[in-house]
């Protein structure tokens, strides 16, 4: 089992809509996110989710809402995934389907200890 730990987080542009699929097409995709999920599972710690809008930033001056402007509808969800290195890492993240697509992408970042 690999042992460095990658947070990623899936990014889209803002204001960038995407066309809803077809019932055919959200079934394949389906298919697909199984099979990578299946081919990863020994590298995929914790499959995260998609993030809610809001939120809540606290600072030293105290509770905000959020997210801060240069974020909002940037980052949509993460997971953490464990690999042999950076290389790996991205490979795995960009195996996985619909993570990117046109106007989206995931940012891939090394956690640092154990």
């Amino acid at each position: 089992m690999p042992t460095q730990k990658y947070l990623c987080l899936q990014r889209s542009s803002p204001g960038r809509q995407m066309q809803q699929p077809s019932p055919a097409q959200m079934q394949e995709m389906y298919s697909a996110f199984n099979a990578w999920k299946e081919k990863f599972k020994a590298n995929i710690l914790d499959m995260g989710g998609r993030l809610k809008p809001g939120g809540k930033f606290l600072g030293e001056s105290g509770v905000t809402d959020g997210p801060l402007v240069e974020t909002k509808e940037l980052i949509g969800g993460f997971m953490i995934i464990a690999a042999e290195s950076y290389d790996h890492a991205l490979g795995i993240a960009g195996a996985c389907p619909g993570l990117i697509a046109p106007g989206s992408g995931v940012e891939v970042r090394e956690i640092v200890g154990p």
